[in-house]
């Protein structure tokens, strides 16, 4: 059994589990190079994500969201969905992602769920994916399974304060997910929280990398970058 991480800061900005960063074994020639981004909600992770798909090129890397996975609450009681927890590994579709980042693995294209997050019910609309040199997976409990986390060649985890995280989330799902500062409260205090300590938190042990500050911690985001082209490069995708 792995041991729980231990936090060793280096110079760089980056921490790492156990000492030295332990990444897969280069991926086969033709399949893509897939990082999962995990950490706590309103950690940074999106921002992270968003910096690498900017930096090395739309034409590279695709961003999914684990969010888009969420199962679909269509059948469930309008009233009953806003009580439902989200920060609980059974409130997504596993299954379904697993086998679209198989499927995307082996140079497949998917067609990824589209979520509504103001009903908590997939649209009849799905994103079209197909094949890219890099899979940046971001999500608070990708790394908790572990046949996903089995599939991953970086796993990265964001680390924040949680007083920056929950501003952030109450910051976000008001204006961008048109939800009330009370009900974010409310869900922060039943959910988020507990949620986090007892499913997130503990998956740390298993990233590669551990990355203080999120999107703004620069010169970690510019070394993982490296990294990353190291593998684009050994694969002769750069």
């Amino acid at each position: 059994m792995r041991r729980p991480a231990t936090e060793i800061p280096v110079r760089s900005g980056l921490t790492h589990p156990m000492g030295a960063p332990r990444f897969r074994p280069m991926s086969p020639a033709g399949r893509p190079i897939l990082i999962g981004i995990a950490g706590g909600s309103g950690s940074g992770k999106t921002l992270v994500a968003k910096t690498i798909h900017r930096d090395l090129g739309s034409d590279k890397v695709v961003i999914i969201d684990q969010d888009s996975y969420y199962k679909d609450l269509e059948e469930v009681p309008i009233a009953d969905r806003d009580v439902r927890n989200f920060d609980h590994p059974d409130a997504f579709d596993t299954e379904l992602l697993k086998g679209h980042l198989s499927q995307l693995r082996d140079g497949k294209a998917v067609q990824q769920p589209i979520y509504d997050y103001t009903r908590h019910a997939r649209t009849r609309e799905t994103r079209a994916i197909g094949e890219h040199e890099v899979i940046v997976l971001e999500g608070i409990l990708i790394f908790w399974d572990e046949e996903m986390r089995d599939l991953f060649d970086i796993k990265v985890f964001i680390d924040a304060d949680a007083d920056v995280r929950f501003i952030r989330r109450l910051q976000r799902d008001i204006h961008e997910r048109g939800r009330s500062a009370d009900s974010v409260i409310r869900q922060y205090q039943e959910s988020v929280r507990p949620m986090h300590l007892q499913f997130v938190e503990p998956t740390k042990r298993y990233a590669d990398i551990i990355l203080p500050e999120g999107g703004h911690n620069r010169v970690a985001i510019d070394l993982l970058k490296v990294k990353i082209k190291d593998l684009l490069r050994e694969r002769g995708a750069l």
